[in-house]
């Protein structure tokens, strides 16, 4: 009897039990660009333990970075005090993250990439974003936006020689 009532679950009554709860994090953070910093270690370390390449990891890290630069300058006009939330969930054989905001919509047409021969400074962000994550889609809320990127670990076997 006594060891029965020593057994506890760690998760508290009435929530639904979700395995995935642990392969979440999510970042609630203002949209100063000094808080990114923040944003690409917790992402490095969260695509570290999903196995990426060093290369995918900085390939992840780099989009994240931009399309939270994109909400700084456009959703919110650069506005550094308004909340971005970013939630990254490691999925089987990679990592989806969602990153929120309560600015402006996005225009549809103004996301998409431009032609990379129209050769003038800056404007190739969504390019990047779109280069290097496995699935980028964009979706407008009733109030802000919601952007979710997926990369795959496309390396998991490639690099397990000892099987």
């Amino acid at each position: 009897m006594k060891d029965s009532a020593k057994k506890t679950s760690h998760e508290p009554a009435g929530l639904p039990q979700s395995p995935r709860l642990a392969e979440t994090v999510q970042f609630r953070l203002a949209s100063d660009p000094k808080m990114l910093k923040i944003i690409r270690a917790g992402i490095a370390h969260l695509c570290e333990l999903t196995g990426f390449t060093p290369e995918q990891r900085n390939q992840t890290m780099l989009a994240v970075d931009e399309a939270c630069s994109n909400i700084i300058k456009y959703a919110y006009d650069g506005k550094t005090d308004q909340l971005i939330i970013i939630t990254a969930r490691l999925i089987e054989n990679g990592i989806q993250i969602m990153l929120r905001d309560f600015g402006k919509k996005a225009d549809e047409d103004f996301i998409k990439p431009r032609d990379l021969d129209d050769i003038r400074p800056g404007g190739l962000g969504v390019h990047l974003i779109r280069s290097t994550m496995d699935a980028v889609s964009y979706t407008n809320l009733k109030q802000g936006n919601r952007l979710t990127l997926t990369k795959y670990n496309r390396s998991v076997h490639a690099g397990n020689r000892d099987a």
